[in-house]
């Protein structure tokens, strides 16, 4: 009596296995970026912060500009990615990050999104969220 596999019993394990490996990597993949987001949050952190130093001073957030909140908007080597502020107006402001595709740190994202703060410092109110650019629906389970 023969022991051994047939052809067909190793072409099906190669398979699944195939499966298995795809499914991992993308899922690895997910990970990996999503514990990228804590340079965003470290960042975004101290920008807040200086925000809400600008807001002391200012009692107003309309003029706020990227010095203001320590960045200056680029894909350095140094970072995943780049820093702002927007939409200020006179009680908030977003401050964000946008993942960088290319100029940052390497490995680039081959799929951009911005994960962002709206705060309001008058209230201490702040939410999170994240897009991504190509279609604008939410990223890492935050609304867009």
């Amino acid at each position: 009596m023969k022991r051994g596999f047939t052809l067909i019993e190793l072409i099906v394990i190669i398979i699944i296995v195939g499966i298995l490996a795809a499914v991992g990597i993308s899922q690895y993949s997910l990970t990996v970026e999503k514990s990228r987001l804590a340079e965003a949050k470290v960042r975004i952190g101290i920008m807040r912060q200086l925000a809400h130093e600008y807001w002391l001073n200012n009692q107003n957030m309309t003029n706020i500009q990227y010095d203001d909140v320590g960045v200056d908007n680029t894909c350095v080597s140094t970072n995943f990615y780049r820093y702002y502020p927007i939409d200020p107006t006179s009680t908030a402001v977003t401050l964000g990050a946008a993942r960088c595709t290319s100029g940052g740190k390497t490995p680039n994202a081959s799929r951009g999104y911005h994960y962002y703060l709206r705060y309001e410092p008058g209230s201490g109110w702040s939410q999170w969220h994240c897009y991504y650019d190509n279609d604008g629906s939410g990223c890492f389970g935050l609304t867009p």
